[in-house]
């Protein structure tokens, strides 16, 4: 370290410099892109930190797509450091019609599912469609789930016996918002009684850049987009390159971008496979089968599982494997058909496209989070396939960068240092650092011995301010498959 006491004192002095040892700590932020309210406190093209539901509600707006990522996330990520960007919305915003027709005469309850909440209503006898319409109506807009801290993602209208549902925001997305009449274990009133359309399709899709440009050089190592269409992904690929981008030599902020897909199995692994970027991981869900949440909400709760674990270098947890990790507020698939087996697992991980499980208590799983990575230079490569491998390098790079900082800053360079000065270092030294920093880190990288040995540091020939490495790194890898044999014997020999 460089002392701030100057060499050349005459006047007698007792004193003491104070400066850090230096004690890395790694951070692991997320930021959740997504709508948010004009009722809300965060204006579009905006990013504030949040820290409970009720600051969602404050920043985003009650029933906004915000707010819903926030709960989700918090959720699974109960002590995880999350923050909100708020992207301005575009277009149209779909709407839905429910045509009731004659309740039951002699009433009963009705339940139904909007985005995964239920919605009861009590039916009295003698109830006329037109009557069960503005009661629909009127529990809709007043919605407000104290356990889940949500309220719905659409307004409603009355007029006869029609609802009238508008989403909260403008686009496309509220396709994807799931709105049933639940199966239940007793009578649904609901059964048979609506029609369900859409009278005006949302239209138009959002740009992620204001948000982007919101975020600047400040770090946010998860980075959840409730938007994969293609011009996002492109914008987010860009915006997190090694080239010119935030893993850029320039930039070393690091970082990783999650997003949701719905559609056809065959679509979902021709829309990975046209991505071969280890910077976006797809999160996907099937266009049929009966989703009950919404994807942004899907997406955002599944990433905020592994959050913790994603920032956990220095105990391991960062290269450990995911399967089986309960994702708290979704819900699995209605239809059966479409909770994936083996073979629509090992067929998705080959092509780029993550995957889950349903277990037999019907919560949903984390299987496998992967990233789009398919080749280097045109041939196969699976180094940065898995998400543990960019988040360990994440951990490394910032921990090397740490420790150098700390050894090295403010020194002179020399060949040799016979003399042990402070103000010296050498590019023996530096090695010295770096092999110490590769054991530092037991949990991320391994085999320190070969990774020495093939460690060089040297002086540049041309320039003498500086020193160019080769650094070596060997990871620890996520136990993912035991492939065991059992003999069976009717009686050991």
């Amino acid at each position: 370290m460089v002392s701030n006491i100057p060499a050349a004192l005459t006047a007698p002095i007792f004193t003491f410099d104070v400066q850090s040892g230096g004690q890395f700590e790694a951070e692991t932020r997320i930021i959740l892109l997504g709508h948010g309210l004009a009722s809300g406190a965060l204006a579009a093209g905006q990013i504030a930190i949040c820290n409970t539901d009720m600051d969602a509600r404050t920043l985003a707006g009650a029933g906004s797509m915000l707010e819903s990522m926030f709960i989700a996330a918090r959720k699974n990520a109960p002590a995880q450091e999350i923050w909100l960007g708020n992207v301005a919305d575009s277009g149209t915003a779909e709407q839905r019609t429910i045509t009731i027709a004659a309740p039951p005469s002699d009433g009963g309850q009705g339940v139904i599912q909007i985005g995964g909440e239920l919605i009861a209503l009590q039916i009295a006898a003698g109830t006329t469609a037109a009557t069960l319409a503005t009661a629909l109506a009127a529990a809709i807009n007043g919605y407000y789930n104290r356990l889940s801290h949500r309220s719905l993602p659409y307004t409603a209208t009355a007029a006869t016996n029609v609802v009238t549902l508008t989403a909260r925001h403008k686009g496309t997305y509220a396709a994807g918002i799931d709105i049933s009449v639940p199966v239940l274990d007793r009578v649904n009133a609901f059964k048979s009684l609506f029609t369900f359309a859409v009278s005006v399709p949302g239209a138009g899709a959002p740009s992620l850049s204001n948000i982007l440009a919101a975020m600047n050089d400040d770090p946010f190592e998860i980075i959840v987009s409730a938007f994969g269409d293609t011009t996002n992904l492109a914008l987010l690929n860009t915006f997190l390159s090694e080239v010119s981008g935030r893993w850029s030599y320039a930039k070393q902020i690091y970082g990783h971008a999650f997003y949701p897909k719905t559609d056809t199995s065959a679509n979902l692994v021709n829309f990975a496979l046209a991505r071969d970027t280890w910077h976006l991981t797809m999160i996907p869900m099937f266009a049929s089968g009966g989703f009950g949440v919404p994807d942004y909400q899907w997406v955002s709760a599944f990433v905020a599982r592994i959050a913790p674990w994603l920032g956990g270098g220095s105990n391991g947890d960062v290269s450990r494997n995911q399967t089986g990790l309960v994702v708290e507020d979704v819900l699995a698939p209605r239809d059966r058909l479409y909770w994936m087996d083996y073979a629509t697992r090992d067929a998705f991980l080959k092509n780029g496209v993550s995957t889950w499980m349903v277990n037999r208590s019907g919560e949903v799983t984390i299987d496998k989070i992967i990233t789009h990575q398919q080749t280097t230079n045109g041939a196969p490569d699976t180094t940065f396939r898995d998400i543990q491998r960019v988040y360990q390098l994440t951990y490394a790079l910032k921990k090397f960068r740490a420790d150098l900082a700390y050894e090295h800053s403010n020194k002179a360079l020399a060949d040799e240092n016979p003399s042990n000065l402070a103000a010296i270092s050498t590019p023996r030294d530096i090695k010295a650092t770096l092999y110490h920093s590769y054991r530092s880190m037991p949990g991320v990288l391994e085999n320190d011995a070969a990774a020495l040995e093939a460690m060089v540091v040297t002086r540049d020939p041309e320039n003498p301010n500086r020193i160019n490495a080769s650094l070596p790194l060997d990871f620890v890898n996520a136990l993912d498959i035991f492939a065991g044999l059992a003999r069976v014997y009717s009686q050991f020999r």
